[in-house]
């Protein structure tokens, strides 16, 4: 073996930061055979490769990585919620046996969804000084953001990394505590998201009477694993909160629910008599809260409304305003009209109970309490026609002539609106859905025919244009009246006959129909027309309630000259709410002017129509309305204590001509001794009942009370 000679090969290395060069000498190696005869030549290359194991055995052993990339790697499992990777490859030996996996990964996990942890932002900091060269261990600084149920969480915290070796390799690893979820939190320390609830906004009369208000009540529920599995007990706790076993079984099925976890059954009120009985039954709790309650019942049931929990479909339009799964809203009446006002915003918190017993609070979040409302409305006023109606079908309407203010919107039968937030039972619900009185059907923003009590409106608009001269005397002979033959077997009846001429005053007295009906004839079908609508038909009714608009017919027109005379006496298709009838009378106490109808004690005044009639012809007419209670139709009104005018109305509802069917009675009247109110009431069916006759007898009664509530 010769050297022939010397050749340098260069061989690089990538070793992280630095390039390593080798110098290595080239052989040559000859071979003879036994005759002395150079066979080959080859290189020795034993030494090259030496020197490449030597280059690859330095490649693999690479530097520890620095604490910085190591940090970088766990933050981004952080962010990403790995939190049983970040237990497993990234804490310290000493931290991983001072804390269980549950006592790290599910506690993160538990105390993340419990608090609504969202928009988690762990960042590494840059260090101000590193002095842990060939040391084992480092401290570096990392910036936590989150969004929760509360509000946003920030802090800021040094995150100990020592160097450790796993398994024959170094690296660095976290020393862990609970620190790292919230600087504040101890070992022992428990963490909760506390509900500050917000109080709705509450409704009251203009006395200040409560109509819808939050009042102390109970939560009552159960925590499955103490109160069992006894058939007996559950009968028991159905039969006192007035539900079925079914429902219980129901919201003891729900997927949420755990056996030491509170199931919430239903509220009570704080006066609920089965209160102590309740908590008498093992493994039945009660929790305090405010409680949605109606102190008038049925009076004001279809006014007020009722909340309710949020549905899955409510929800799904809500959800943009911020209610979610559980909140309460407004369900009917103004409960529903006036959510975005009344409605309340809960507030969150969320706390650490610290093992010493103190507190520390990390977010929060307000409550917002909703506005409360006063209305025109009043309370005791609603409470008098409500019983006075006594569970009849019918509604009344009660409105001060001067001002507009709405005193009363009746409508009966109703439900007791506390029976929604107790929790309706499915069996009542149905009992009363089939009810055939409707106690669900809210009357006063119904329409109905008027009948006769348009007769002073028809008059009205008869002397405004001038086509009814009050004192002129018709000639009106029989019971019956027809224009002429093209009417066909139709024919416009009356009750009285007086026997001779009559005049405004007599047939308003009398309630002649005929009367009316060639009165309605004469005005014209443009002129009538235009009459009703200055009284406000055919025109949504300016009232911060929705009642149905007032109609003249069906196509808003008189297309025939039947319907036209039918109309002058309140029959054909007029349609009226008692709240617009009611105002019109209001009208003719008012001198013409018809005031706009205002629910809110903050609303102004407001004319609504104007110059209706002359001030002398209104008094004409208060004269007659007057008349119509001393010797008319309505003369059960009379009372030595009062000085009632008005007029009633039956009308008759047929399904088909010729054949008799159910009967309204109606009566507008006020006091001209205490013009401060017209009231008008419509009662449905009274045809047993001795006909509107009936529902003059419940005005009077309505008026006496109320004047002894309310003396001059």
């Amino acid at each position: 073996m010769t050297l022939s000679g010397t050749r340098i090969f260069k061989f690089k290395a990538r070793l992280k930061d630095a390039s390593l060069f080798f110098l290595v000498p080239d052989f040559d190696i000859m071979k003879w055979d036994e005759r002395g005869i150079k066979l080959k030549r080859f290189r020795n290359l034993a030494p090259v490769f030496f020197v490449l194991l030597f280059v690859l055995s330095m490649a693999a052993c690479e530097k520890t990585p620095s604490p910085e990339d190591r940090l970088a790697d766990y933050v981004k499992l952080w962010n990403d919620q790995k939190f049983s990777q970040m237990y497993h490859d990234y804490l310290t030996s000493s931290s991983q046996k001072k804390y269980k996996i549950v006592d790290f990964a599910d506690r993160y996990k538990t105390i993340y969804r419990d608090l609504d942890v969202k928009h988690l932002k762990v960042t590494v900091l840059s260090a101000k000084e590193k002095d842990w060269k060939d040391a084992d261990r480092a401290v570096l600084p990392i910036d936590v953001k989150m969004d929760t149920a509360a509000g946003p969480i920030h802090f800021k915290k040094n995150v100990h990394l020592k160097l450790e070796e796993k398994e024959g390799k170094k690296n660095w690893y976290v020393d862990w505590n609970t620190t790292y979820i919230f600087p504040e939190l101890g070992k022992g320390d428990k963490v909760r998201l506390e509900t500050v609830e917000g109080k709705r906004g509450e409704i009251f009369d203009r006395n200040g009477n409560a109509l819808a208000i939050n009042s102390k009540g109970y939560e009552v529920g159960i925590i499955p694993k103490q109160f069992g599995h006894d058939a007996g007990k559950k009968s028991q706790l159905a039969h006192l909160l007035g539900v079925s076993v079914h429902y219980i079984d129901q919201q003891l099925s729900q997927s949420w629910v755990k056996p030491d976890y509170f199931v919430p059954l239903k509220d009570v009120l704080y006066d609920d008599g089965n209160i102590n009985q309740l908590l008498s039954i093992p493994g039945v709790l009660a929790n305090e809260k405010l409680i949605r309650e109606y102190p008038y019942h049925q009076a004001l049931a279809h006014l007020t409304g009722y909340v309710g929990t949020i549905t899955k479909e409510e929800l799904a339009k809500q959800k943009k305003k911020g209610y979610k799964e559980g909140d309460w809203i407004g369900k009917r009446g103004l409960e529903e009209l006036l959510e975005d006002k009344l409605r309340a915003t809960n507030g969150q918190k969320i706390v650490i109970e610290k093992s010493d017993g103190n507190q520390v609070v990390l977010a929060e979040t307000k409550a917002k309490n909703g506005k409360s409302v006063k209305l025109t409305i009043d309370a005791e006023l609603q409470k008098i026609i409500y019983n006075q109606m006594n569970g009849q079908p019918g509604t009344a309407a009660a409105i001060d002539p001067k001002t507009g203010k709405v005193l009363a919107l009746v409508s009966s039968p109703a439900f007791d609106p506390n029976e929604f937030i107790s929790g309706l039972s499915e069996s009542r619900y149905q009992q009363m859905q089939n009810d055939p009185a409707k106690p669900f059907l809210n009357r006063f923003a119904a329409t109905y025919a008027p009948g006769s009590s348009i007769k002073p409106i028809t008059a009205a608009i008869g002397l405004k244009t001038g086509k009814l001269d009050p004192f002129k005397a018709r000639n009106i002979k029989g019971l019956k009246w027809q224009k002429d033959a093209s009417w066909g077997n139709y024919h416009v009846t009356r009750v009285t006959d007086p026997g001779k001429p009559i005049n405004l005053e007599s047939a308003l007295v009398y309630s002649d129909n005929i009367y009316f009906a060639q009165t309605a004839l004469e005005i014209g079908k443009q002129d009538m027309e235009n009459g009703l609508k200055n009284f406000g038909f055919e025109t949504k009714l300016p009232f911060a309630f929705p009642i149905r608009s007032s109609q003249i017919s069906n196509s808003g027109h008189f297309d025939k000259e039947r319907l036209l005379s039918d109309s002058g006496y309140g029959q054909g298709e007029l349609l009226v709410s008692m709240l617009h009838l009611a105002s019109m009378y209001g009208g003719i106490v008012n001198q013409g002017t018809m005031m706009k109808p205002i629910l809110y004690s903050d609303e102004k005044p407001q004319v609504w129509k104007k110059d209706l009639i002359s001030q002398e012809d209104a008094k004409i007419l208060q004269k007659d309305l007057r008349l119509i209670v001393e010797k008319g139709t309505a003369k059960k009104a009379n009372h030595p204590s009062l000085k009632l005018a008005g007029k009633t109305g039956t009308a008759e509802l047929k399904s088909n001509f010729g054949q008799s069917g159910k009967e309204n009675g109606i009566f507008v009247a006020y006091d001209q001794n205490k013009p401060n109110m017209v009231l008008a009431i419509l009662m449905e069916g009274v045809n047993s009942r001795g006909g509107s006759s009936s529902v003059v007898q419940l005005s009077k009664n309505i008026f006496l009370q109320w004047e002894q509530m309310n003396p001059l």
